[in-house]
């Protein structure tokens, strides 16, 4: 009878991803420990944006592009090597260390990914705005564009978002919003700028979402304050009320745009009428058209949008002139 040889320890492999939508050098503190611990810290791309904080850190990196092979080799007796990939992985690497493992025939490491840094919620739109400043500075068509001139797509993309919303289709929706979001990227960029007229005044996208977070906190002190709204009509009133202070407008009718469609242009005038206090009576006259502000009026203070109710009505009439001439979907 023998005694049993201890086996070597095969060591361990650890896969250090990091995001570029996160400041190089912003590491968990899981992944700093594992750096500081490992024997060996290897990185194919003496470019990667982490290796001077790495260096600053005290951290060595061998600039090594090992096959799985030879990295098996590496953590022989027991030893810790940390692999930090490019952008866009190693796929010969993992590729290889999976064939390996699934051979059965040699003694593997312990393999572990090990996320350095996570993408928080909105950092795809980091990629957005790179992307569009590309965009803008190599296409020959995006980069004549003029606010004037995007505006009708911009007009296109809400009602297409719209019919979408109406449609309940999910995977149109998300295509709509990304439409309608890249008006919004494409406007700050050329804005940013200074076009003609524009020289002194230009703004970027940070400065667009900047402004808007200030107006949210701003508009919603029972959220990030100490006021109260215990109902929708709460918030609305005190949203409006903030408005007026804040444009220091004389006039509810303040800020309508009059370009709007005609029912959806009644139904604010009325709103604003009802919530302004304002002491006022509708018009009277002959004709269709101040029939249809009576009743976008009633329908406004019935909480019942008009121009939703009466599209919804329409696309049943569609439906109707379609079956009626045996069309169908």
């Amino acid at each position: 009878m023998t005694d049993d040889v201890p086996s070597e320890p095969t060591g361990r492999i650890v896969l250090l991803t990091t995001s570029h939508r996160v400041a190089p050098g912003v590491l968990s503190w899981p992944a700093w420990q594992t750096l500081h611990a490992a024997d060996r810290v290897l990185c194919a791309d003496p470019g990667h944006p982490q290796l001077p904080y790495l260096r600053e850190a005290g951290i060595e990196v061998a600039h090594e592009s090992p096959d799985a092979h030879e990295l098996v080799e590496a953590c022989a007796g027991g030893r810790t090597v940390v692999v930090i990939p490019g952008g866009e992985g190693d796929r010969r690497l993992t590729d290889g260390l999976a064939r390996l493992a699934g051979s059965g025939r040699v003694s593997m490491p312990d393999l572990e990914l090990l996320p350095g840094s996570y993408d928080l919620p909105g950092a795809r739109l980091l990629d957005l705005v790179q992307v569009m400043d590309r965009v803008r500075r190599e296409c020959p068509w995006s980069s004549q564009q003029t606010h004037e001139g995007l505006v009708k797509y911009a007009i296109e993309e809400a009602y297409e978002l719209v019919e979408a919303i109406e449609n309940g289709d999910r995977e149109e929706l998300r295509e709509e919003l990304g439409d309608v979001l890249l008006q919004v990227v494409f406007h700050a960029r050329i804005a940013q700028e200074g076009g003609p007229g524009e020289e002194d005044e230009p703004f970027s996208i940070d400065d667009v979402a900047g402004a808007l977070v200030e107006k949210l906190i701003h508009r919603h002190p029972h959220v990030f304050g100490d006021a109260e709204a215990h109902t929708a009509q709460d918030v609305n009133e005190h949203w409006q009320r903030t408005k007026q202070i804040e444009k220091q407008r004389k006039s509810v009718t303040d800020g309508i745009p009059l370009g709007q469609p005609g029912l959806a242009l009644a139904a604010k005038l009325a709103g604003r009428v009802r919530t302004g206090g304002v002491d006022v009576a509708l018009p009277r006259g002959e004709g269709v058209g101040y029939e249809l502000l009576e009743l976008a009026a009633r329908a406004e203070a019935a909480g019942t949008d008009p121009e939703t109710a009466l599209r919804a009505a329409a696309r049943v009439y569609r439906e109707a002139i379609r079956a009626a001439e045996g069309v169908g979907e």
